[in-house]
Protein backbone atom coordinates (compact mmCIF):
# COMPACT_ATOMS: atom_id res chain seq x y z
CA UNK A 1 0.00 0.00 0.00
CA UNK A 2 2.78 2.26 1.01
CA UNK A 3 4.31 2.01 -1.89
CA UNK A 4 1.57 2.37 -4.69
CA UNK A 5 0.79 5.67 -2.38
CA UNK A 6 3.78 6.78 -2.99
CA UNK A 7 4.46 6.27 -6.43
CA UNK A 8 1.59 5.35 -7.45
CA UNK A 9 -0.04 2.73 -9.99
CA UNK A 10 1.43 3.64 -13.32
CA UNK A 11 4.72 4.52 -12.31
CA UNK A 12 5.08 1.49 -9.86
CA UNK A 13 6.93 -1.55 -11.29
CA UNK A 14 6.51 -5.27 -10.37
CA UNK A 15 10.12 -5.06 -9.18
CA UNK A 16 9.55 -2.41 -7.18
CA UNK A 17 6.82 -4.26 -5.42
CA UNK A 18 9.13 -7.26 -5.39
CA UNK A 19 11.76 -5.44 -3.35
CA UNK A 20 9.32 -4.00 -1.25
CA UNK A 21 7.02 -7.38 -0.22
CA UNK A 22 10.28 -9.28 -0.14
CA UNK A 23 8.72 -12.26 -2.52
CA UNK A 24 9.41 -13.40 -6.19
CA UNK A 25 6.74 -12.23 -8.63
CA UNK A 26 5.64 -15.51 -9.04
CA UNK A 27 4.27 -15.50 -5.94
CA UNK A 28 2.41 -11.94 -6.11
CA UNK A 29 0.95 -13.07 -9.17
CA UNK A 30 0.04 -16.11 -7.79
CA UNK A 31 -1.37 -14.21 -4.57
CA UNK A 32 -3.65 -11.66 -6.61
CA UNK A 33 -3.17 -12.46 -10.49
CA UNK A 34 -1.93 -9.22 -11.60
CA UNK A 35 -0.55 -5.91 -10.50
CA UNK A 36 -4.04 -4.36 -11.16
CA UNK A 37 -5.61 -6.68 -8.68
CA UNK A 38 -3.35 -5.97 -5.80
CA UNK A 39 -3.22 -2.36 -6.27
CA UNK A 40 -7.11 -2.61 -5.82
CA UNK A 41 -6.35 -4.68 -2.44
CA UNK A 42 -4.02 -1.80 -1.93
CA UNK A 43 -6.40 0.97 -2.13
CA UNK A 44 -9.11 -1.33 0.02
CA UNK A 45 -6.50 -1.93 2.67
CA UNK A 46 -6.31 2.23 2.45
CA UNK A 47 -9.43 3.16 2.63
CA UNK A 48 -10.50 0.67 5.97
CA UNK A 49 -7.29 2.46 7.49
CA UNK A 50 -6.31 6.15 7.47
CA UNK A 51 -7.64 6.72 4.07
CA UNK A 52 -11.43 6.32 5.42
CA UNK A 53 -10.88 7.91 8.46
CA UNK A 54 -11.84 11.55 7.42
CA UNK A 55 -15.19 9.89 5.84
CA UNK A 56 -15.59 7.64 9.32
CA UNK A 57 -15.14 11.26 10.98
CA UNK A 58 -17.92 13.25 8.73
CA UNK A 59 -20.00 10.11 9.05
CA UNK A 60 -19.92 9.86 12.85
CA UNK A 61 -20.87 13.68 14.40
CA UNK A 62 -24.43 15.27 15.43
CA UNK A 63 -24.14 18.34 13.08
CA UNK A 64 -23.21 19.38 9.47
CA UNK A 65 -20.40 21.77 10.86
CA UNK A 66 -18.73 19.20 13.16
CA UNK A 67 -18.73 16.98 10.63
CA UNK A 68 -17.18 18.93 7.85
CA UNK A 69 -14.54 20.21 10.58
CA UNK A 70 -13.72 16.19 11.88
CA UNK A 71 -13.63 15.46 8.17
CA UNK A 72 -11.33 18.12 7.17
CA UNK A 73 -9.55 17.94 10.46
CA UNK A 74 -8.94 14.14 10.06
CA UNK A 75 -7.59 14.82 6.80
CA UNK A 76 -5.04 17.54 6.96
CA UNK A 77 -3.72 15.33 9.74
CA UNK A 78 -3.58 12.50 7.49
CA UNK A 79 -2.28 14.81 4.77
CA UNK A 80 0.48 16.20 6.70
CA UNK A 81 1.47 13.38 8.92
CA UNK A 82 5.42 12.20 8.43
CA UNK A 83 8.17 13.72 6.70
CA UNK A 84 6.90 13.85 3.28
CA UNK A 85 3.00 14.40 2.59
CA UNK A 86 1.53 11.52 0.16
CA UNK A 87 -1.70 13.45 -0.10
CA UNK A 88 -4.92 11.59 -0.33
CA UNK A 89 -3.99 7.90 -2.21
CA UNK A 90 -7.73 7.78 -3.73
CA UNK A 91 -7.77 11.47 -4.80
CA UNK A 92 -4.26 12.03 -6.05
CA UNK A 93 -2.66 8.44 -6.93
CA UNK A 94 -6.21 7.60 -8.52
CA UNK A 95 -6.14 10.62 -10.83
CA UNK A 96 -2.64 9.58 -12.33
CA UNK A 97 -3.94 5.88 -13.49
CA UNK A 98 -3.53 6.12 -17.47
CA UNK A 99 -6.32 5.31 -19.42
CA UNK A 100 -5.07 1.54 -20.82
CA UNK A 101 -7.07 0.72 -17.28
CA UNK A 102 -9.93 2.00 -17.23
CA UNK A 103 -11.68 -0.73 -14.70
CA UNK A 104 -8.91 0.54 -12.04
CA UNK A 105 -10.15 4.47 -12.68
CA UNK A 106 -13.92 3.32 -12.68
CA UNK A 107 -12.63 1.83 -9.18
CA UNK A 108 -11.05 4.46 -8.15
CA UNK A 109 -13.72 7.24 -9.48
CA UNK A 110 -16.56 4.94 -7.53
CA UNK A 111 -14.63 5.97 -3.98
CA UNK A 112 -14.04 9.02 -4.71
CA UNK A 113 -18.29 9.42 -5.85
CA UNK A 114 -18.79 7.33 -2.78
CA UNK A 115 -17.38 9.85 -0.68
CA UNK A 116 -19.33 12.84 -2.26
CA UNK A 117 -22.88 11.32 -2.04
CA UNK A 118 -22.03 10.59 1.04
CA UNK A 119 -21.54 14.25 1.83
CA UNK A 120 -24.10 15.93 -0.01
CA UNK A 121 -26.60 13.49 1.14
CA UNK A 122 -25.64 14.83 4.74
CA UNK A 123 -25.57 18.53 3.70
CA UNK A 124 -29.56 17.88 2.37
CA UNK A 125 -30.35 16.25 5.27
CA UNK A 126 -28.72 19.51 7.19
CA UNK A 127 -31.01 21.59 5.02
CA UNK A 128 -34.04 19.34 5.93
CA UNK A 129 -32.88 19.87 9.82
CA UNK A 130 -32.79 23.81 9.47
CA UNK A 131 -28.79 23.86 10.02
CA UNK A 132 -28.84 25.44 6.62
CA UNK A 133 -30.68 27.86 4.77
CA UNK A 134 -33.36 26.78 3.09
CA UNK A 135 -31.77 27.84 -0.01
CA UNK A 136 -28.66 25.96 0.22
CA UNK A 137 -27.85 24.30 -3.31
CA UNK A 138 -27.27 20.81 -1.84
CA UNK A 139 -25.30 19.21 -4.41
CA UNK A 140 -23.05 22.65 -5.11
CA UNK A 141 -21.91 22.98 -1.79
CA UNK A 142 -21.08 19.19 -1.97
CA UNK A 143 -18.88 19.81 -5.52
CA UNK A 144 -17.23 23.03 -3.02
CA UNK A 145 -16.46 21.09 0.15
CA UNK A 146 -15.56 17.90 -2.08
CA UNK A 147 -13.17 20.44 -4.04
CA UNK A 148 -11.60 21.84 -0.92
CA UNK A 149 -11.10 18.14 0.59
CA UNK A 150 -9.04 17.21 -2.24
CA UNK A 151 -7.25 20.76 -2.56
CA UNK A 152 -5.74 19.88 1.05
CA UNK A 153 -4.35 16.87 -0.46
CA UNK A 154 -2.64 18.86 -3.04
CA UNK A 155 -1.50 22.03 -1.00
CA UNK A 156 0.22 19.22 1.45
CA UNK A 157 1.89 17.56 -1.18
CA UNK A 158 3.14 21.22 -2.20
CA UNK A 159 4.58 21.54 1.47
CA UNK A 160 1.66 23.30 3.18
CA UNK A 161 1.10 23.50 6.69
CA UNK A 162 -1.08 22.46 9.08
CA UNK A 163 -1.61 26.04 10.07
CA UNK A 164 -2.36 27.44 6.20
CA UNK A 165 -4.55 24.41 5.69
CA UNK A 166 -6.73 24.99 8.77
CA UNK A 167 -7.37 28.86 7.82
CA UNK A 168 -8.37 27.64 4.28
CA UNK A 169 -11.01 25.49 5.98
CA UNK A 170 -11.97 27.80 9.00
CA UNK A 171 -12.72 30.70 5.39
CA UNK A 172 -14.67 27.84 3.83
CA UNK A 173 -16.48 27.15 6.89
CA UNK A 174 -17.40 30.88 7.40
CA UNK A 175 -18.20 31.21 4.04
CA UNK A 176 -21.30 28.31 4.61
CA UNK A 177 -24.47 29.38 5.44
CA UNK A 178 -25.58 27.79 8.70
CA UNK A 179 -28.17 28.72 10.54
Amino acid sequence: MTLFWEKGFDMCSMSDLVDAMGVNSPSIYAAFGNKEALYREAVQLYVRAEGGAALRAFESRATLRESLEAMFETSIALFTAGERSRGCMIFLGGAAIGSEHAELRDFIQALRLKAAKTVEKRIRQAVRLGELARDTNAAALATLCMSVFSGLSVQAVDGASRRELRAGVTQLLAMIPFC
